[in-house]
């Protein structure tokens, strides 16, 4: 989440309007990530989220992401739905942006993971992907192993300036992920982005899964990869913590059980997460505008991480 487009308060009252949903009291602009404008919107009615698509998000998939998050919180999955208008519609258009007015839901992410919250966060993977194994659509992976030849390219030797070496690093572990891609494991349509500020919680219950928009299909199990890179390290990615490894995996395969399969090719999954994570911070490193409402975060980070998975 970030704000990149600031949408004046004549048009955010005239938008609310056309819902039903009371009148706008305030809005105020969320700066935590890096994919979309954000805003939360509170109404004599409630409380909600206004997202406007910027960046790497398709308008032309936005009917994607909806009917899997209807499909969800039709199975029960906590998840955020986008509201429909008087009229039906779920897209506007805001500021000259695609744009949703999404649910609110209540809780919080966490910082510091208990390996109560990981199991509980696995488990609610899990049965995501219960719930998904009847969904029939689907969406093309950009992030995935070509993708990532593609964003090292056009990062270029730019990666150097990060840090030294850097270019050279990534092109081995390409290398690397081109010769031991479990390409045959089972697939699905996956969240693929699901760090804990994606999470919500109440103590140990998870109360929210948000933020869908690198949805795809892709193989399943690289999901939990993903999720595990992603939870189970400092932040520095310097230190894994063994406790919420387990927890998480536990959590995840009482919802849905891991194949063995699966479970012999999780380092080479960890690996192009890492990958997957560096290469897309890097880009946004070097290229998120002086001037945007936006928390940068730090590819090395995700070195770190890399490291962990190759040596096991």
């Amino acid at each position: 989440m970030a704000v990149y487009t600031q949408v004046p308060t004549e048009e955010l009252e005239a938008l609310i309007a056309r819902y039903g949903v009371g009148a706008l009291v305030s809005a105020k602009g969320i700066a935590e990530g890096v994919e979309n404008s954000n805003y939360l919107v509170d109404t004599t009615g409630g409380r909600f989220i206004l997202t406007l698509y910027e960046k790497r998000v398709d308008e032309a998939d936005l009917p994607f992401f909806i009917a899997l998050l209807d499909h969800l919180a039709a199975s029960g999955n906590p998840v955020p739905r986008a509201l429909a208008d008087h009229e039906g519609r779920q897209v506007q258009r805001v500021s000259g942006r695609p744009a949703c007015l999404i649910e609110f839901l209540p809780g919080v992410s966490v910082t510091r993971p208990t390996p109560a919250q990981a199991r509980s966060a696995g488990a609610a993977l899990g049965q995501m992907h219960v719930a998904l194994q009847d969904f029939d659509r689907e969406r093309p992976n950009s992030l995935g192993l070509s993708g990532w030849h593609a964003l090292a390219e056009r990062c270029g030797d730019q990666l150097d300036k990060i840090a030294p070496g850097l270019g050279a690093r990534v092109a081995d572990e390409l290398a690397w992920l081109d010769g031991h891609w479990p390409a045959t494991l089972p697939r699905s349509v996956i969240h693929a982005d699901l760090f804990p500020d994606n999470v919500l919680m109440l103590g140990d219950r998870v109360t929210g899964l948000i933020d869908f928009y690198f949805s795809c299909t892709e193989l399943r199990a690289w999901d939990l990869a993903v999720m595990h890179a992603a939870w189970c390290f400092s932040p520095d990615g310097a230190r894994y913590d063994a406790a919420l490894g387990d927890a998480l995996v536990a959590g995840y395969d009482a919802a849905h059980p891991l194949l063995d399969e699966e479970r012999a090719a999780f380092p080479a999954l960890g690996r192009g997460a890492c990958l997957r994570f560096l290469l897309t911070r890097a880009w946004d490193w070097l290229n998120t505008p002086a001037d945007a409402l936006v928390t940068r975060k730090d590819p090395l980070a995700f070195l770190r991480r890399l490291d962990h998975y190759a040596r096991a």
